[in-house]
């Protein structure tokens, strides 16, 4: 009977290839039980982007930074890899589940084959081929069906594939209802031109173009955070970070160790919030994979938000420096725009009165709109109003006008307000742009942090 290595997590595993159809028809109903048992719709469409697709980073770099995890490497391959689309290789994947649950196992076996090919790099694809390859030959028992001394060698990284493939499941089951939006996303400026968010109960982060008619999910993907979780607070405590943070820079992958893959978007964690309760820590990306991982574990990074790098590089072509809010949630609670209309309405009234009071000068009703811990690098509130009446007699009269407002909200045990505005003189053409952390005490909402940033 002839054989087939199939490369997996930490072992090479010898398949039988030659096909028993009743066994083949009986075990591929059952391949994947637990992953299929949360599948239902049809498979994930690609992702709109319609420009022609990008190479991945090539895999004949050095992948010595992949030898920390624990995930293992696929053996290279000498041929060019063709050009992949972002979300194509999952959509693959997740037709391969369909034709399996279907119990039409010859079909997911040849479909499995070619995605191995294409992405050897691929681990939890490998898992699946190996489990198809299995199934012509005898039952199978679990999702990764593996001998018994290849799974307790291998249990954390069987663990792991398993708990991969259920969230990339579980998000595509869970979809979004047409036309809704996170609820951190109150109001966006035209110089918002994108945004991200970040769900990790579902490990998936989605992407959004601001278009004239409001927020539109372009596409998702399956990421990775933290190894210790979410909720960031110290400097190396290898957790995510929840809150508002905006994309600082686009780093050169030239500039980066291999472990990084086709970039990095560094975010500015800490933000103000952050800081005002104590945290600590710094380097908090978006970023992709080694040469040998295609993706990582739900929980692998030190802190970042990794991404397969065919993924990470169209969220790189598309999104802006500076002006890209990135949403970072324990879970996203999703909902129609009409709706949070109602709930920023007293903000709105808060926001508005503080530019009243800017234009005119009126520094009592200005300074009253500060909380008493105002805290802007170091200066106090009562440092910040004698700043605020310095520029008040350099106005001479002239209004001030708010440009391009935006405000995100966060709500955990507080509930604060992220505000980014343009702040320009009458007569003048251009001025700073600004950025307010505003925070709920009691029925009235004030000023805690107010710096430029452009």
């Amino acid at each position: 009977m002839a054989a087939r290595c199939v490369r997996t997590p930490g072992t090479c595993l010898t398949f039988p290839t030659a096909p028993d159809s009743s066994l083949m028809q009986r075990a591929s109903a059952t391949l994947l039980v637990t992953a299929l048992s949360v599948m239902c719709g049809p498979a994930p469409a690609q992702s709109a982007d319609k420009r022609k697709p990008h190479a991945t980073t090539s895999t004949t770099r050095s992948s010595s930074s992949a030898a920390a995890d624990k995930r293992g490497a696929a053996p290279s391959r000498a041929a060019v890899r063709p050009a992949v689309k972002d979300g194509e290789a999952e959509a693959r994947l997740i037709e391969i589940y369909k034709l399996a649950g279907q119990a039409r196992g010859r079909e997911a076996l040849v479909k499995a084959e070619r995605l191995v090919d294409d992405h050897p790099n691929f681990q939890l694809a490998q898992l699946v081929y190996g489990d198809l390859l299995a199934a012509r030959s005898r039952p199978l028992r679990a999702p990764g069906d593996v001998s018994e001394g290849a799974a307790k060698a291998g249990a954390s990284t069987l663990a792991e594939l398993r708990q991969e493939s259920l969230m990339r499941l579980k998000a595509l089951q869970e979809r979004p209802a047409p036309g809704t939006i996170p609820s951190q996303f109150l109001a966006l400026s035209p110089r918002n031109k994108h945004a991200i968010a970040v769900d990790a109960s579902r490990a998936r982060l989605y992407l959004f173009e601001n278009t004239a008619t409001g927020l539109k999910l372009v596409s998702d993907y399956y990421i990775s955070v933290g190894k210790s979780g979410i909720e960031k607070s110290v400097e190396g405590d290898s957790r995510t970070p929840l809150g508002i943070y905006f994309v600082t820079s686009n780093l050169d992958p030239k500039s980066l160790k291999d472990f990084y893959g086709s970039g990095a978007l560094p975010i500015n964690y800490p933000n103000a919030l952050d800081l005002k309760r104590g945290k600590t820590g710094s380097g908090i990306w978006l970023h992709g994979t080694p040469p040998a991982q295609f993706s990582r574990a739900p929980q692998a990074s030190d802190g970042c938000v990794v991404l397969a790098n065919p993924d990470l590089e169209r969220i790189i072509r598309t999104v802006e420096v500076r002006t890209t809010p990135v949403v970072i949630a324990q879970s996203l609670q999703w909902v129609a725009p009409h709706s949070i209309k109602a709930d920023s309405r007293s903000f709105e009234e808060a926001l508005n009165s503080w530019h009243q009071a800017k234009s005119v000068g009126d520094l009592p009703t200005l300074s009253s709109l500060y909380s008493s811990d105002f805290n802007s690098y170091g200066k106090t509130r009562d440092d910040w109003t004698a700043q605020l009446r310095t520029e008040a007699g350099k106005q001479r009269g002239r209004t001030v006008q708010l440009k391009d407002v935006s405000y995100l909200r966060w709500t955990d045990s507080t509930d604060t307000m992220v505000v980014t505005f343009g702040e320009v003189l009458s007569g003048s053409r251009t001025g700073p742009v600004r950025r307010q952390y505003w925070m709920r005490q009691g029925k009235q909402w004030k000023i805690f942090f107010e710096g430029v940033v452009g």
